[in-house]
């Protein structure tokens, strides 16, 4: 990113989020270090690190107030909340008439085992928040998720459950500025397609319904870009499994040759130049 961004002759600075500093005294004002964000053209958001909630909202809310104030944040500050979280994400897909697994989310054990049942006895469990694989499980036996799910109680943790769709590959587009750049199939000899969790993957070719699947979904949530994972279970329908809106790309890149960086910049550099008017105005 850091090359595609000197390619173009752009100045940039790596600032870590954790070291935001919000100052209100008659004007609001977000740095980092001894940056400030508010002169920034843009900002590229590619982390928000695990924390305390209110580490995590202050982070994100520093982003609302930079936004607040005419800098473009790519994603943006109401998109990351959409998708940070993966229950809410859930629910704008199917509002949006996007197919994806049946999904149960509670708090209570009992509620969990009966969701369990609900959904066929074979789930995969998520934590709310995460990506990359980490912290899913699947169970598919009623002792096993009996005991998972009481361990999970003493974290005090939401159960967020999905019905396992059963497959052998899945599928990751990279959406940028409206349009799908490149896919990849990944093929996993389990159950999980995650590329750090041991997938491997190989460029492909999405059908004309999956790219407007991977676009409605982009839309619904409100990224700039993202990471979407679709696969085609055994009724041969396509679903929706993860919208990522901070997502890597060194995998796909890898196996398709498609430069992201630069498709990134572009679509920065674009986002820029629209909002330039209105910053001027300010």
């Amino acid at each position: 990113m850091i090359d595609a961004l000197a390619a173009r002759g752009h100045e940039h600075h790596l600032v870590p989020v954790t070291r935001m500093l919000g100052r209100i005294d008659g004007d609001v004002t977000v740095r980092s270090r001894e940056l400030s964000l508010d002169g920034c053209d843009a900002v590229l958001v590619r982390g928000i690190p695990r924390g305390s909630l209110e580490q995590v909202i202050f982070r994100v809310d520093a982003l609302h107030a930079l936004e607040a104030r005419g800098v473009p944040c790519i994603n943006g500050p109401r998109a990351i909340e959409r998708t940070i979280d993966k229950f809410l994400t859930s629910a704008l897909l199917a509002e949006a008439g996007v197919p994806t697994p049946r999904t149960i989310a509670c708090e209570r054990v009992e509620d969990a085992l009966e969701a369990f049942a609900e959904l066929g006895g074979d789930v995969i469990v998520k934590p709310l928040f995460g990506s990359m694989g980490a912290g899913m499980t699947r169970v598919d036996d009623a002792d096993v998720a009996y005991r998972v799910f009481h361990a999970l109680a003493l974290e005090r943790a939401v159960y967020y459950l999905q019905e396992t769709l059963a497959h052998d590959r899945d599928l990751r587009a990279f959406v940028v500025g409206g349009r799908v750049l490149a896919a990849i199939e990944r093929v996993t000899d389990g159950w999980r397609g995650n590329l750090a969790r041991g997938a491997s993957a190989r460029g492909a070719k999405l059908t004309a319904a999956q790219e407007r699947l991977c676009l409605q979904a982009a839309a619904a949530v409100g990224v700039d870009y993202a990471g979407v994972d679709l696969l085609r279970a055994a009724d041969g329908r396509d679903y929706l499994l993860e919208l990522n809106s901070i997502p890597g790309w060194s995998g796909l890149q890898k196996a398709t040759g498609a430069d992201v960086a630069a498709a990134l910049v572009a679509h920065l550099e674009a986002v820029v130049s629209e909002a330039r008017p209105a910053r001027a105005t300010r």
